[in-house]
């Protein structure tokens, strides 16, 4: 979720609220450990005990590939005020698997091992340790030696994509997979992909047999997702009214203005829209025009007006 779920943006879903908890957009470790006063930067939830303004824990995510700077780099952003480590296994992007980073590293478990140990070693036992992987990289056929050195390292929870990098997004996520990981492991499991609303949690819930559920770029696409699920599972009536979503989008653009330049808080704007697109009909119908603004005020005001329109 880089360059999408920075705090901005959790901020605000964290103001709809349904959630447990959020986990950061993910800190690349490259050459040299990443110091505390960078992840008090890209992670400002850390001078609030990890938690947004409403209270939402932030998980700190960590992407590399050299055990020792991930192991050093975990230790500085618990210094800096974070409360639970996780580590990235599962991005497929090209750019970060070409530096050894991501869903490349499903390819080598011992590799995954040497990563999570090396983290759990360094830091207080307090401290919960995560990951998340894939299937695989190209194939499956070291899903379960990848589950097994990930579990053996000492970690406590692991979230699964039902997809290898291979597949990409491609639909469906292979739930019956994660099911098979569930069966076979003593972590906590935390089914991720495919998941958008009530229904696809619990179908996902009757394959898998898991309790806990992620949800990425289903978030994007409709802010009132995990506030519509806690809602539905409860059998009460879920409902986001149009003025109340402009409203919200105006709120959120000001804060982006509050944090990056115009342009930048514009080109996140227009980007956004095309991941509402897919769950709000107006904005879809509109996208072209939407992204033709040329300043955050056109856009927010043109926003503004197609949620509100009444049809014809």
């Amino acid at each position: 979720m880089e360059g999408v779920m920075d705090h901005t943006m959790r901020a605000l879903l964290s103001k709809i609220g349904g959630m447990d908890y959020f986990v950061s957009e993910f800190v690349r470790v490259t050459q040299q450990p990443i110091p505390t006063s960078s992840f008090i930067r890209l992670v400002p939830e850390h001078q609030n005990q990890g938690r947004t303004e409403h209270k939402h824990p932030v998980h700190t995510q960590l992407l590399g590939s050299n055990a020792e700077l991930m192991a050093e780099s975990a230790l500085h952003a618990v210094l800096a005020g974070a409360t639970h480590i996780d580590v990235n296994f599962g991005c497929p992007a090209k750019r970060v698997n070409g530096h050894g980073g991501g869903s490349v590293l499903l390819e080598t478990p011992q590799t995954l091992h040497d990563i999570m140990s090396g983290i759990r070693k360094k830091l207080p036992a307090h401290i919960p340790v995560s990951a998340k992987i894939r299937l695989g990289f190209n194939d499956e056929a070291l899903l379960f030696d990848n589950v097994a050195a990930i579990e053996a390292a000492g970690t406590n929870t692991l979230t699964v994509h039902g997809r290898t990098k291979k597949d990409g997004y491609k639909p469906p996520a292979r739930w019956e997979k994660i099911g098979s990981i569930q069966d076979k492991t003593g972590m906590t499991v935390v089914a991720n992909g495919d998941i958008i609303d009530a229904n696809t949690l619990l179908r996902c819930q009757s394959i898998t047999g898991c309790r806990h559920f992620m949800i990425g770029r289903g978030a994007l696409n409709n802010p009132f997702a995990f506030h519509q699920i806690r809602k539905q599972l409860n059998g009460e009536v879920s409902t986001s009214d149009a003025t109340d979503f402009a409203e919200l989008f105006a709120h959120y653009a000001l804060a982006l203005q509050n944090n990056y330049d115009d342009i930048s808080a514009l080109g996140r704007l227009k980007q956004w829209c095309g991941h509402l697109k897919f769950e709000f009909n107006p904005v879809n119908h509109h996208l072209y025009d939407l992204r033709r603004s040329q300043t955050v005020t056109e856009l927010v005001n043109k926003f503004r007006e197609i949620m509100t329109e009444k049809p014809l």
